[in-house]
This record gives C-alpha cells, structure tokens and sequence, in this order.
C-alpha cells in the first residue's frame, strides 16, 4: 500500500473497507465504521472546539484501553486537532498541571476515573463520559458524518497531533510533540520493517497514553490496513484468551509485562495461537529466550521514545544483549556528558560482562538528522536536548567494536518504573512532607528483570524514629503520589551523602544500593507492608538478580 502522509489520510483509507477493523471484549467494528465513527466524532470536536484567539485545538484522553481511544485518535486527526494522553496513574494536583499544561479544552474520560478529578480545579473544561447516555446523545446528531467533512483548519503533515508526556530532569513531565506526518512515517517504517499486511491484528494491551502503544502498535496497524484489538487494562492471565479469541499476530510489550507473563503457570497450549512477532523494551536477553522458548514468539527489542530524536536499529546479526546499533545515514555516538568526547569502546570478558564501564559508558547523543520536533511549551527542555545542535538522549549506552548499541541506564534523576518515566525530583517533594524526615533522596535501583525500582533515602529528625507503618500511610494518603511512585526500599540514614558543592551524592546512594550499612527497609511486593530488610532477603534478592544477570547496583 502507497505511504500517507497524513493520519488523517490513513483513517480516511478504511471508508469502504468492511473487513474487521476495531474489537475490544464487547465491541467488534469494520474499518469502515471506524472511519465513520471517527468522522462523527470530528464534526463533534469542531462543533465543540471553535478556534478562539489565544486557544488551542487540543483535547485530552483520560481513558483505559477502550474502542473510544482509537476512535478519538482518529477523530482529531480527521478535525486537524491534537490529543495529549493523559496518565490514569497520575494523581491530584501533578493530574491537574498535565491537563492544564497541554491546554486541553476538552477531556474525554469515563465514568471509572471521574473520582480522579475531584476537587481537581480545571477553568473552562469541557469533560465527556464516553459510557453515559449523555455522551450518546450529544454525539447522536453527527451519525452521517463523512471523514473530510469537518476539520478545524488545514490538515498538513507538519500539523500537530499527539502531546506525549515523558519525564526528565527538570521535575515536571514534558509534553514531546509529534505531527502527523512523523506519526505516519513512524507506522510505515515499523511496517517495512516487521511485514505488517492487511491481515494481521494487533494486539494492543499497554496503555495508550504511552508512545509504546500509539506509535509502535496503533500507528503500523493503520498504515497496513491490519485490524487492532484492545485489552483495556493489561493482564497476564487475559493475554493467551485475548490472542486466541481475537487472532492476534502482533503485540508490544515493555519489560515487567514479559515478566508478568512468564510467571503465568505454563499449559500445554501455550504455543496455540497466531502471535508472531511482539516488539518493545526492557524484557531483557534472558526473558526474551524464554519468551521464546515457551510461547514460539521472537521478541524484538528496540530503542526510541516519545520525543523520536534517536533511533537503534535491530538487524540478524545483533549480539545477545545489545539493542542494535545506528541505521545507515544515521550518526549516533556515546559520549562523556562533561566532555563532549566519544567514550571508548566497550570491553568484554568472557562470560560477556563490561570490563571498562567508567570509560566505556556515556550519554547517546544523535549528531546528525533527527525528527525531534520539540517540547510543548518548554524551549528550555529543548534547549538541554538540542545542545551544540546536536540530539542528547539522556540516556546512557555501551558500544562495542562493531558499533552495536547496548543500554546502560538513564541520566542520574529519572527512573523507569514498569516503563513509565518517572522524576526523581517530584517523589522527593512528596516524601519531604512526611513530618519526620529531615531530609530526603530519591534515586533509581536496576531492577532484578528491567528497568528500575524506587529507592528513598531518609535522614529523619533528631530524636526520630522510623515507623514503617505511619510510612506506609503517610504514603496512601498522598493524592499526587502516583502508582508507580512509592518507593520499594527505604534507606534509614542519619544524615544524607553530600558533595563538595554540597548536592545529593546520588552516585553513591546508588552505588550503595540496599546493600549499606544503614538499615534498610523493604515491600516484598508493591502493596506489601514495609518489613526490614533481612540478611536472608537480601540474599534472595542477590540471587534473583543473578538468574537476570543484573545487579542491584
């Protein structure tokens, strides 16, 4: 099929295409009835949506994985309107700023995540409840709507189209932007790349307010023409019965999700479905073998992100490990932040561990063209990843002799918590509420499989003691304290490691680990009471470590 240049484009190809487009547990929709549903809903937001001077045609979506998503998706592309997805896992205030901060003048959310605005101070908003008679009525009058009819003004490729939030240095998530054109470039690619056909179904059971699942999931299915089925909130025992009943083909995942599934008991069955192919990050060398192994699914790791200002490429002679490296015509390099300089290359031994990490690991930087098309609103965020006219990543990388890419970690104040990004600096602004605490850090610990844990720090008041459960309601009642935000292990400790400059020495509380001389207390599982952490745990812990062939520090 010949390349689009706009989604918009792409959404208006399915008119006429009767063939299975859309199906969720109760749901099942043609293309062509995608695209009209997409076009009432455009005629809607342009009903809803004036241009007014000053204002922006954005909306957000605060919803789970439901046939509403992609339909609204759509929706804003037919309307020329951008859509910020809005995380369900974000809380109070930090809830408020995403939706104020992308200037959202509609919010379409349901009837399960109305108790997260309460009391939420939101001027002007419109907000509507997708499962309500309500919503049903007002979109009723709209049912003849054909895509095309109704838009808010020319629709280009360089028009803008998703506001993806994604968390850095600075505290406050980012809003990175994407037009439509590089969406749609984005989807082709990814089509070229895996075979994706018009009869393929993919399987889209992450949340669609991260990139993983719009840009790496949604975006190919709609290039190809291929069918989309959606989980609306992941499950490892829902996944096999979701692959069968819909006839998945393809599917992402990030890291935890692989986990999740490989601690699903095995069945005799486990390789009757049509998967062929899932694609994503984080699952690490050892859970893709057994991925593998168990389902007869490859999964194929890659590297990108939300802002697209660096991509690896995967090709079949990849060694173990590593992500891949840079694609012809592409300049990346792993670079000392401080110096500008290229790092040396990575040396190993042979059990295939890096033996010259100080000098071999740097920040990935892309020196030459790159897609990045900035920060909504934030030109200093831009600045610091745009320095010297280069593309600085701020995440850090490995290369070996033959220029193949291996991930390292991230810059210093950001953790990735089951694949969401997280700023170290906003958990330390909640946790210094805690009125016993003196003072606090917050820093990223590898996780035994991928990504990271939260570990916190804690220098308590003079004549204070640490109560893990005034803690651990200390923590629940925090309304801007989101899921992926409490911390795993807590580090009691009399006063905080400072540098010369009198800053955090986060290098050495990582460094250190839970394995410090300071006591340590723990949640074995994330909603389990904090408990310490015993010489027998740690053990434990040390040994899951090692079957993932990672350490704790």
């Amino acid at each position: 099929m010949k390349g689009a240049d706009t989604v918009a484009e792409l959404v208006r190809r399915q008119w006429g295409d009767h063939r299975t487009g859309l199906r969720d547990a109760h749901h099942t929709l043609s293309h062509h009835e995608v695209a009209a549903g997409a076009a009432a809903r455009a005629a809607l937001l342009v009903d809803l949506m004036p241009p007014l001077p000053g204002s922006e045609p954005h909306l957000g979506i605060l919803l789970d994985n439901t046939p509403e998503y992609p339909l609204w998706l759509s929706a804003a592309a037919l309307a020329g309107a951008a859509v910020a997805g809005i995380n369900s896992t974000r809380r109070g205030a930090e809830l408020a700023r995403d939706i104020r901060h992308t200037a959202c003048r509609i919010l379409v959310t349901q009837r399960a995540h109305l108790p997260l605005l309460d009391g939420l101070v939101l001027p002007g908003l419109r907000i509507l409840v997708t499962d309500t008679d309500a919503y049903r009525e007002l979109l009723a009058p709209y049912a003849g709507a054909r895509p095309g009819d109704a838009t808010l003004g020319p629709v280009r490729p360089d028009s803008r189209f998703l506001l993806s939030f994604t968390s850095g240095s600075t505290g406050a998530p980012k809003a990175a932007l994407c037009s439509q054109g590089r969406l749609a470039a984005a989807g082709a690619s990814l089509v070229s790349h895996f075979g994706v056909g018009r009869d393929d179904v993919h399987y889209v059971c992450m949340p669609m307010f991260h990139g993983n699942a719009v840009i790496a999931d949604w975006a190919p299915a709609l290039s190809a023409g291929a069918g989309v089925a959606l989980r609306a909130r992941f499950s490892a025992s829902g996944f096999l019965p979701d692959v069968r009943r819909f006839g998945a083909t393809y599917f992402t995942y990030v890291g935890r999700a692989v986990q999740y599934l490989l601690a699903t008991p095995p069945g005799p069955d486990d390789r009757a479905h049509a998967l062929r192919l899932g694609f994503g990050t984080e699952a690490g060398a050892v859970d893709a073998a057994r991925f593998r192994e168990r389902f007869g699914v490859p999964l194929v790791e890659g590297y990108g992100s939300s802002e697209g200002g660096a991509a690896i490429q995967r090709t079949p002679d990849t060694p173990t490990g590593a992500i891949g490296r840079a694609a012809p015509g592409d300049d990346l390099a792993v670079l000392d932040a401080e110096t500008g300089k290229e790092c040396a290359p990575a040396r190993f031994s042979p059990e295939g561990r890096l033996l010259n990490t100080d000098e071999a690991v740097g920040e990935l930087v892309n020196r030459g063209r790159n897609p990045f098309e900035g920060y909504w609103r934030n030109p200093e965020a831009e600045a610091v990843r745009l320095r010297g006219g280069w593309y600085w990543t701020g995440d850090l990388f490995y290369r070996d002799e033959a220029g193949f890419l291996y991930f390292a970690g991230r810059t210093d104040d950001r953790l990735r918590v089951d694949s969401e990004n997280l700023a170290a600096a906003m958990i330390e602004n909640i946790l210094a509420r805690w009125d016993r605490a003196a003072g606090v850090a917050v820093y990223a610990i590898p996780d035994p499989v991928a990504g990271d844990q939260v570990m916190a720090a804690l220098a308590l008041r003079e004549g204070a003691v640490f109560d893990p459960a005034e803690f651990a309601a200390f923590l629940a009642a925090q309304p801007d304290l989101g899921t992926k935000m409490p911390p795993r292990f807590v580090r009691v400790t009399r006063e905080l490691p400072l540098t010369a400059t009198n800053k955090i020495h986060r290098v050495g509380l990582r460094r250190e680990s839970f394995l410090c001389p300071d006591p340590v207390w723990w949640r074995p599982a994330p909603t389990a009471p904090y408990e310490p952490l015993t010489p027998e745990a740690t053990a434990a812990l040390q040994e899951q470590y090692a079957r993932h062939d990672r350490t704790p520090m």
